[in-house]
């Protein structure tokens, strides 16, 4: 009985349709505490953790990658400056919304989408995450863009 139990529960969340992770991972930077949680079946390439320590990278085999990072405000942005900043950087903006403690820009950078989001956390620190991917993939990447995001947390 018990195995079609887990049989029935295994095709109610297929069915279900909904982007849960098929395997999840949660990477915290141990300088900052900057957290984040993606499917690690997706991003299976990590790039070498830099020297300083802030973040980390990770690439998937169609050409999305992600990548996460913190970092001392030294530059006092605000939500507002930060966005303005970020927004430079991107070929065309689609979209910007800005909290009181927390950024959001995304857009096209040439042929990728880019979805950037930065959280203002405690003792002066910003903790980022940048997902970058084919606009040919967006129907793919789109749905998990959100749930990788509201899982950014920092101290």
């Amino acid at each position: 009985m018990r195995p079609l139990v887990l049989l029935l529960v295994f095709l109610t969340l297929i069915a279900s349709g909904s982007p849960t992770f098929a395997a999840d991972y949660t990477y915290s930077n141990p300088r900052f505490g900057t957290t984040i949680t993606f499917p690690n079946a997706i991003f299976t390439k990590a790039d070498p953790e830099p020297e300083n320590g802030d973040g980390q990278r990770w690439r998937a085999t169609d050409g999305g990658e992600l990548a996460v990072w913190g970092e001392y405000n030294a530059l006092d942005f605000t939500p507002i400056s930060l966005a303005d900043f970020i927004a430079k950087d991107i070929d065309t903006v689609t979209y910007r919304k800005v909290g009181a403690r927390w950024m959001v820009v995304s857009g096209f950078d040439g042929e990728l989408i880019v979805y950037h989001r930065a959280e203002f956390g405690s003792q002066g620190v910003i903790h980022t995450m940048e997902l970058r991917y084919p606009a040919a993939l967006s129907q793919h990447y789109d749905r998990l863009a959100g749930k990788i995001a509201d899982s950014l947390i920092g101290p």
